[in-house]
């Protein structure tokens, strides 16, 4: 059945969308082959499972203490994204193709120069196979614990492997790029009774300014949106959006019944303290950071980022995981608004952290790259829209944010895992 779609809630996302164009903004980027252009520039390790977690983590490690990159001004770092699944699990259906499209996206990233895969060798993720469905497309390398004589030799063999990536990944240099390549994944975590009002709204104009550029904006977290959804769905592009925003929702409903949980019971001990007392409350502050403009696409988990515009992409509302998807889609940034306070960052997409009040800002001022509770203060929404945009193409062009100052992101790269553990 077709979802009922008011066409006066599109013509109004519509005029948000003219209102907000203005002159050209541009970044600068790393231009990847393929018309991608990259915030960063990571090489990329890669676990196909959990059991070569600790291979791709140690060497790394060793070659940051080794000084390997020192001589390589232009790389921001060796990335090691391991995690805790990769086998014990179907070698179809949605939790593969989820996986596949996280370690995929990973490694084809365009913050990623380059990008090697690590497996032990007879897992369900396996790497042949990966490259077989991939293609010729597929730009990354790959080596086993199991073909490579065990886990030192294999931690010696990812060094090396690194080593000569370095001097091509080094080569490249930022150049001007315009605001419509990019995509920015939109967090909230640790919401609290401000989040409706200061930093989600005003992160929503920013995104309203970066739509009318032609970049890319990524609402997610479907359970974080459940009492609100008729804020996205009267201003679809198209009434299919409609019906797949509606299925995902009832699909997350029978999920967590089977589960003995509900949807209606979302908000965390520290949303109440914060002044947060329903799931509607919450997902109204949520929806909020996705501005006013039409929404173009309904993605699945992971799944490319191809749309300008307004993007939702089917996440849950766990921080790490959401952000997980949204990076394997292709953000090459994240914005997070938080109310409780977050030591939350990600690679190889950066996380820029909003507070939604004074004293947070004041409390956690290492971890918060902006404060928007000046907004209950006299700043205007429209003005701190701007000032958001100003410090995503800032942190674009190469600006540290709090997080990466803080050596966050090594640990928060956590994909959804989805079906039985077999």
């Amino acid at each position: 059945m077709t979802a009922r779609i008011t066409r006066p809630g599109l013509a109004a996302a519509q005029a948000a969308l003219e209102r907000h164009r203005g002159p050209a903004l541009s970044f600068q980027g790393y231009h990847r082959a393929g018309g991608q252009v990259g915030t960063r520039n990571f090489i990329a390790l890669v676990a196909t499972v959990n059991c070569s977690a600790t291979v791709i983590r140690r060497a790394a490690e060793e070659l940051r203490t080794e000084g390997a990159l020192d001589a390589f001004p232009n790389v921001d770092g060796v990335a090691a994204f391991a995690h805790g699944t990769g086998c014990g699990m179907a070698d179809s259906g949605p939790g593969w193709r989820a996986l596949q499209r996280v370690l995929t996206g990973h490694a084809g990233h365009p913050n990623v120069g380059a990008a090697l895969f690590v497996g032990l060798g007879c897992e369900v993720m396996q790497i042949a196979r990966m490259k077989q469905d991939l293609g010729e497309a597929a730009r990354f390398h790959g080596l086993t614990i199991q073909d490579s004589g065990g886990t030192r030799a294999t931690i010696e063999a990812i060094k090396a492997r690194v080593r000569r990536m370095l001097p091509e990944v080094n080569a490249i240099s930022r150049a001007p790029a315009p605001a419509s390549a990019l995509k920015i994944g939109l967090q909230c975590g640790g919401s609290d009774g401000f989040s409706g009002i200061t930093a989600n709204p005003a992160l929503g104009l920013a995104c309203d300014m970066l739509a009318a550029q032609g970049a890319s904006v990524v609402l997610s977290e479907t359970p974080e949106i459940h009492g609100a959804e008729r804020l996205l769905i009267d201003r679809v592009a198209e009434p299919a959006l409609a019906d797949k925003l509606l299925a995902r929702l009832a699909w997350w409903e029978e999920y967590a019944a089977m589960n003995g949980a509900s949807l209606d019971n979302n908000p965390s001990p520290g949303n109440k303290v914060g002044g947060l007392t329903t799931i509607l409350e919450k997902s109204l502050g949520a929806v909020a950071k996705a501005g006013a403009t039409p929404l173009n696409a309904v993605l699945d988990y992971a799944e490319p980022i191809t749309a300008p515009g307004l993007n939702f992409m089917d996440t849950p509302g766990y921080d790490p995981v959401s952000a997980t998807g949204q990076i394997a889609g292709g953000a090459q940034l994240i914005v997070f608004t938080t109310g409780r306070g977050s030591a939350f960052g990600s690679k190889p997409a950066p996380t820029i952290k909003l507070a939604t009040n004074d004293r947070l800002f004041a409390a956690m001022r290492d971890d918060m790259d902006m404060n928007c509770g000046d907004v209950l203060s006299g700043v205007t929404l429209e003005e701190k829209g701007r000032q958001i945009v100003d410090l995503i193409l800032r942190t674009a062009s190469g600006e540290e944010t709090r997080s990466e100052a803080l050596g966050l992101g090594d640990h928060e790269f956590l994909p959804w895992q989805i079906g039985a553990v077999l």
